[in-house]
């Protein structure tokens, strides 16, 4: 869709460029918020906001959340934090999303027409060539905190955000576990890599990330054109009807939860820990195949975390039980002479598993509930080597 629009782009820039410069029409330029409910991908769970400026004869969709898959390394540069967006001019007919039925709300603003007019060149200039790609920051800078900042620069100060009441939690992780709470595979994977600065607390504004908070917020700012206070959102309108929740899929059957694998996963290194306890042994294959695993979601962590420029990553304490060095404990044991070696090993492991659980405990970095089972199980195969 993307490149599809990037072939749009310059008539249409010119065209509503010219109603723009035009004195006759420019104070029938009306700006309005679109946010669209969360949709089904994993990419729409979040919802989305658009801004639409419309006169008499035109509407065009400013969308900021455009991307090209087609993109010269797009998967590698994403895997990076190197997550280039674009913003980029839609009419109507190619809104993405229309066509599912995701519930759609269109707030009119109550602007002056020379702020209508300033948004309308803000909005110009960033869908220009050589100005419509920007660096994509899910928290910072996205489809909804770029449409904020376009309607503050035109109001002269910043929204307050404060009387919002639609809060889905108090920290980022809170608020991205809200959304995610019918996906726990990528919740999972969020909690996993998303380090510590998504536990702390976060200030109304920073919520704007999420473009249903941005919608509710508009609703309680008020404006002074002139006429003394008046609510920044003059009308309401909701253009496609759906469900307040969103397009969500339904959740996850319990039995393919990452929390009952954990379970699971620890029910067997429990059954393998009781014959090795016994026997004053250790299995080697299957500490292998574990250290193995827990090695290369370490090697993640270190990735995003050390050499990826993601944002909210640093300090994330899961480097304590996650990490590339536990390739030893799977190599260690199938090397002669490398016992002391090994139980050494397996003493800093249980030392490093202390930690994480002294940050959990403290609230430092809240944990996934299945994190819990999986550094059990690692507790459980080092302190079983210790014995051996």
């Amino acid at each position: 869709m993307a490149m599809m629009v990037a072939a749009w782009l310059p008539s249409w820039s010119q065209e509503t460029a010219l109603v723009a410069d035009s004195a006759a029409t420019v104070g029938d330029i009306e700006v309005s918020l679109i946010t669209f409910y969360p949709g089904d991908e994993i990419f729409e769970v979040f919802g989305h906001s658009e801004i639409l400026v419309a006169d008499s004869e035109h509407a065009y969709y400013f969308n900021y959340g455009v991307f090209d898959f087609n993109s010269p390394n797009f998967l590698g540069r994403y895997i990076m934090g190197e997550t280039d967006y674009m913003c980029a001019i839609m009419p109507p007919a190619m809104d993405g999303g229309v066509k599912r039925g995701r519930k759609m709300i269109k707030q009119d603003l109550n602007l002056t027409p020379e702020q209508a007019r300033q948004v309308l060149e803000m909005l110009l200039t960033n869908a220009r060539r050589e100005n419509c790609v920007y660096r994509y920051r899910h928290f910072s800078d996205n489809c909804s905190t770029r449409p904020r900042d376009i309607i503050e620069k035109a109001l002269g100060h910043e929204i307050d955000c404060s009387k919002c009441d639609y809060i889905v939690g108090e920290t980022l992780r809170q608020v991205m576990s809200h959304y995610t709470r019918n996906y726990p595979w990528e919740q999972f994977g969020i909690d996993l890599v998303l380090g510590a600065a998504c536990d702390t607390l976060i200030d109304a504004r920073t919520q704007t990330f999420v473009p249903l908070f941005l919608m509710n917020a508009l609703n309680t700012v008020e404006v002074d054109n002139g006429n003394g206070p008046e609510k920044l959102v003059r009308h309401t309108e909701v253009l496609v009807d759906g469900d307040d929740n969103g397009l969500v899929l339904p959740p996850t059957p319990w039995y393919l939860h990452p929390l009952t694998m954990a379970f699971l996963l620890l029910a067997f290194t429990v059954l393998i820990c009781r014959k090795d306890w016994r026997l004053r042994k250790a299995t080697r294959w299957f500490d292998t195949v574990l250290f193995t695993i827990a090695a290369l979601a370490g090697c993640i962590i270190f990735f995003v975390e050390f050499i990826s420029t993601h944002e909210a990553v640093l300090p994330n304490y899961n480097i304590l039980w996650l990490h590339p060095l536990l390739l030893a404990l799977a190599i260690l044991p199938w090397i002669k002479g490398a016992k002391k070696s090994l139980r050494w090993a397996h003493l800093i492991n249980i030392a490093l598993i202390a930690t994480m659980a002294v940050v959990w405990i403290s609230r430092l970095q809240v944990a996934n509930t299945a994190f819990y089972p999986l550094i059990a199980a690692l507790l459980l195969r080092s302190i079983v080597n210790v014995r051996k």
